[in-house]
């Protein structure tokens, strides 16, 4: 199996952080053996990947509630059955 990347349209950010921030970030890319630019970039992505991941799963549990209530389960009934939804998930 052969991985492509195919490149995306890309802008450029300036960003402030602190100077001992980067300082770690130099030391875990060294580390590493990657840029710190690549390093960063690893970083947002899989965060962005996290909280893309729980927005959907909020927004799927907030549709979930929605659809429960229009069949006339009560508050309560929706709570419990999406605190059981979560504990499955978890």
């Amino acid at each position: 199996m052969e991985l492509t990347v195919r490149p995306r349209a890309a802008e450029t950010v300036t960003l402030q952080i602190p100077r001992d921030t980067l300082a770690s970030l130099k030391k875990v890319a060294h580390q590493r053996d990657m840029s710190v630019e690549a390093l960063m970039k690893l970083y947002i992505g899989k965060c962005l990947r996290q909280d893309l991941t729980q927005l959907f799963a909020d927004q799927v549990l907030d549709s979930t509630a929605k659809v429960l209530t229009r069949h006339h389960h009560s508050d309560a009934e929706v709570a419990q059955i999406l605190q059981e939804i979560r504990a499955e998930n978890q």
